[in-house]
């Protein structure tokens, strides 16, 4: 034998090789990583029997040669779209804790674009994009050229596949009965690839659906036709800030990781709160979303229904729904919202009530941005009374405040400083420049939840007056890269008030005294706050 033609039957045979690892692969990996134990990952992964394997052989087997290239290349170009769409899901569960929807997720791929521009610039952001293209591609092409290489191998071999199929076909159904699994709870008798082609076709008509349901919950709302003169007149005369921290989770106050400088915060906070006359209660919200999507938790808490995808988001704004704001705005406050990370047209705004909305481009800042934030959150607090809560005469306001310095990567964050300090923000240039870096993740994201806490609090300690109430909350856990794959969706929850009545309205929600909830204060769905708080505040809310 020649040297090249020994050189091609090597190479040949190396080719082969891989493409019958990739197809393996693409057939038994997880689109969960997190669950292959990370000692054990080859293990787990290799020893499995993957049932689409043996039955795709069996087919192509039965069929005529060019039948078969036809097949075969249909087949792979099925397992390559799955492949992307693993590969999608594994980005998806790592930062968003969840399976990325086929049907309705594609919306979010330009909001994650436009966060990778606000926080690494177009250049960074063209080089991601470009990358995640070329993967998609890359995997969808050699997977279907891997099938296909494999393919045109059955035919010189019919009778040793064909014996080794019906063995591991009786093999895999014998495990498959016995649910034999090897390690990290991932069974033998492979059928990945199925369920997640089945997982993606269902998903049309069952999003269809949703639709149809969603569009009657609604228009079930038993505060839609409360006269105005009830809606809130427990709060008639007070002044109501709803102040979102971003990424503000159960895990910055609970987790003995990173929850140091929250609690310390908290503490101190609420001590400076009770010397000015301030009391809070807290308990906990069940967020529908994990690690972002922002507006899906503020939209499900505003409207008091559950939005947990885009598709229910566009069908709600589409509506004419009651939302706390335009509640407020029906009982006669003035309703404005502060928004340092809209960047962009937000038409939104009229869906949820607002009379004046303050965008990233007319909050006045020249200072640096922060990374994916705008501006401080400080800085947004300053604002928010030179704008509208300083004013010597004004009607009663409610201002829904989104703080967005707590935003991934956390860093920098800037200290606090005297409110006459704050100025047009220049003054953070310096400040940011000499930010200290580091590299745990977790400590800076506890220590921007601290600060972005504090702006709030310092806040209701330098500028409350009797009248003022405040809604602290926060919209969503931080990403997994902080507290991992399997922790709650929940975020703490405060009112803070002066008035004793007010506060003595929620005494039945049995909320822990202070900034601090317990571990055992109530939970509750966060779309089921918006009627509870309607309720507590209106006439139906009297205390017997």
């Amino acid at each position: 034998m020649s040297v090249n033609k020994q050189v091609r039957r090597i190479g040949g045979g190396v080719v082969t090789t891989l493409a019958a690892i990739l197809v393996f692969l693409a057939l038994v990996l997880p689109d969960q990583i997190t669950r292959l134990p990370p000692g054990n990952f080859w293990l787990t992964a290799l020893v499995r029997v993957p049932i689409e394997a043996l039955l795709a052989v069996a087919l192509l087997l039965a069929l005529p040669a060019r039948a078969r290239r036809i097949t075969a290349t249909v087949l792979g170009l099925a397992l390559g779209f799955l492949t992307v769409l693993k590969i999608i899901d594994v980005g998806f569960f790592k930062v968003l804790a969840r399976q990325f929807d086929p049907v309705l997720d594609w919306v979010l791929f330009r909001d994650g674009f436009n966060y990778l521009v606000d926080a690494n610039g177009w250049p960074a952001a063209l080089g991601a994009a470009a990358g995640g293209v070329l993967l998609a591609v890359a995997a969808l092409v050699a997977v279907t050229f891997s099938a296909r290489r494999l393919s045109g191998l059955l035919a010189a071999h019919p009778w040793p596949v064909r014996g080794s199929v019906v063995t591991l076909s009786i093999a895999w159904v014998t495990l498959a009965v016995m649910g034999f699994q090897l390690v990290g709870g991932i069974p033998v008798a492979s059928q990945t690839a199925t369920d997640l082609a089945r997982d993606t076709v269902l998903a049309v008509p069952q999003n269809i659906q949703e639709r149809k349901d969603f569009a009657r919950e609604v228009q079930d709302d038993a505060f839609a036709n409360l006269p105005n003169d009830q809606l809130l007149s427990a709060l008639r005369g007070k002044d109501v800030i709803v102040g979102f921290v971003e990424s503000y989770g159960r895990d910055a106050v609970e987790n003995p990781e990173f929850n140091q400088p929250v609690l310390d915060r908290l503490r101190a906070g609420q001590a400076e709160l009770e010397a000015k006359g301030f009391a809070a209660r807290s308990g906990y919200l069940t967020s529908p979303t994990f690690g972002g999507g922002s507006w899906l938790a503020h939209s499900t808490f505003l409207s008091g229904l559950w939005i947990d995808n885009q598709n229910r988001y566009r069908s709600l704004v589409a509506t004419d729904r009651l939302t706390l704001t335009s509640a407020f705005k029906r009982a006669g406050f003035r309703t404005v919202g502060f928004e340092p990370g809209v960047t962009f047209a937000w038409p939104e705004g009229d869906f949820y009530g607002y009379q004046q909305v303050y965008d990233s481009h007319t909050l006045g800042y020249n200072g640096p941005a922060l990374s994916w934030s705008t501006m401080p959150d400080q800085y947004v607090m300053k604002k928010v009374h030179d704008y509208e809560f300083g004013k010597a005469k004004r009607p009663p306001l409610l201002a829904e405040v989104t703080l967005t310095s707590s935003h991934t990567p956390w860093k920098p964050v800037p200290s606090m400083l005297p409110w006459e300090k704050i100025g047009d923000g220049s003054v953070y240039g310096p400040m940011i420049k000499e930010a200290p870096g580091g590299d745990d993740v977790k400590q800076a994201y506890a220590g921007s939840i601290a600060y972005s806490v504090d702006s709030l609090i310092s806040y209701v300690r330098d500028f409350g007056d009797d009248n003022l109430v405040l809604v602290l909350l926060g919209d969503h856990q931080p990403n997994s890269s902080v507290v991992g794959s399997h922790s709650t969706k929940d975020v703490p929850i405060s009112i803070v008030a002066k008035d004793p009545k007010v506060l003595d309205r929620i005494g039945s929600w049995g909320w822990t005294n202070g900034l601090t909830p317990a571990p055992d204060a109530p939970l509750w769905p966060m779309n089921e706050f918006r009627d509870k708080f309607l309720t507590a505040y209106s006439p139906q809310g009297e205390p017997h």
